[in-house]
C-alpha cells in the first residue's frame, strides 16, 4: 500500500494542477470552512489535502479487489463496533451515514462484509464508469441501489426487512431531495432522504469512515453514533463537521457542495418573483 500511496502523491498534484475547476473548489471550500487560523496552516492542510487525494485514487481499485486475507490486514484498527451491534438487537434496521472522507470503498466493503448492505450511488454520466462501479460493488458484497425513485424503494425495503442501509451524506442532491442547511458555516443543499428513511422506518443512525493511516499501515475504520430526536438536516451536517474535524486532510474538498441544482435555482427565482409581485400589489 506504501507503493500506491506514493503514485497517489503524484496523481494528487498532478490533479490539483490539471483540474482547475476542481482546485478552486477545493481552495474555495477549505478556505471558507473556517479551519485554518493563519496562511501557513491553510497552505500545510491545503498541500495534505492534495497527497490525501491523491492516495485516495489510486488505493481505489485495491481497496475494492484486495483478497480477503490482505484487505483483513489493512483494516488495522475498528473503533465503534459495539454501536452497530447495539443497533442490531434493535431490529429496526440501520442507515449508515457515509461521507466521502478518508477511504470510502474501505468502510463500505468492511461493513457490508458483516451485514447485509444496501448502497445509494449516483450512476455516472460516464457510461464505462457504471459497469466499473457495479463490479466493485459485487467484489465487495454489497448491493447497490441507483439515486432515483427505484433506488430508494429498494432502500426502503431493505430496511423493513431490518438490514442496513448506507448513504452519502454530503453529495448534493437533485432538486427536490434536499433542503438548505449550513455547512461550516454556509448554506448547502443537503439531502432529505436520510431523515425521511429513518422516520418511516425508525433505523437507527449510524455515521462512519474509514481514515488512512500514514506509511501505508492499512486503515482505522470508526463508527459514531447520531442523535435521532428532532434530527433534520442540520443535525446531519453537524455530525458530517464533527467527523471532518477529526482528520480534514482526508476530506473530499474539491467536490462542488455548495452548487445550486438548475431546476432548484428556477424555483428559488420563481418563488423570489411571485414575493416581489405579492409586496407590489400590497402597495
Amino acid at each position: 500500500m506504501r507503493w500506491y500511496h506514493r503514485l497517489g502523491v503524484i496523481v494528487g498534484w498532478s490533479g490539483y494542477w490539471f483540474a482547475r475547476i476542481e482546485a478552486k473548489h477545493l481552495r474555495d471550500n477549505l478556505h471558507g470552512s473556517g479551519l485554518c487560523s493563519s496562511k501557513q496552516e491553510y497552505r500545510a492542510l491545503l498541500k495534505q489535502i492534495i497527497s490525501q487525494t491523491g492516495q485516495g485514487a489510486a488505493e481505489w481499485f485495491k481497496t475494492w479487489y484486495a483478497p480477503q486475507a490482505e484487505f483483513d490486514r489493512l483494516c488495522a484498527e475498528c473503533h465503534g463496533w459495539e454501536i452497530v451491534e447495539a443497533a442490531q438487537r434493535r431490529g429496526k434496521g440501520i442507515i449508515f451515514l457515509l461521507p466521502h472522507l478518508g477511504s470510502f470503498p474501505v468502510v463500505v466493503r468492511y461493513t457490508g462484509q458483516r451485514l447485509p448492505l444496501t448502497v445509494l450511488y449516483r450512476v455516472p454520466r460516464e457510461g464505462w464508469r457504471k459497469p466499473i462501479m457495479l463490479s466493485g460493488g459485487k467484489s465487495a458484497g454489497i448491493s447497490l441501489a441507483p439515486a432515483d425513485l427505484k433506488g430508494v424503494g429498494k432502500l426502503l425495503q431493505a430496511l423493513k426487512r431490518a438490514e442496513t442501509v448506507a448513504l452519502p451524506p454530503d453529495q448534493a442532491p437533485n432538486a427536490g431531495g434536499g433542503v438548505w442547511a449550513d455547512f461550516f458555516g454556509r448554506p448547502a443543499y443537503t439531502m432529505t432522504l436520510a431523515k425521511k428513511l429513518q422516520r418511516a422506518t425508525a433505523a437507527t443512525l449510524i455515521a462512519g469512515f474509514a481514515e488512512r493511516l500514514p506509511h501505508g499501515k492499512g486503515y482505522r475504520i470508526q463508527y459514531h453514533a447520531v442523535p435521532m430526536e428532532s434530527f433534520d438536516e442540520a443535525v446531519l451536517n453537524r455530525v458530517l463537521e464533527e467527523l471532518v474535524r477529526r482528520c480534514p486532510d482526508q476530506y473530499n474538498w474539491s467536490y462542488n457542495r455548495y452548487k445550486t441544482p438548475r431546476t432548484a435555482m428556477k424555483k428559488e427565482k420563481a418563488r423570489a418573483h411571485r414575493a416581489v409581485e405579492k409586496q407590489e400589489e400590497s402597495h
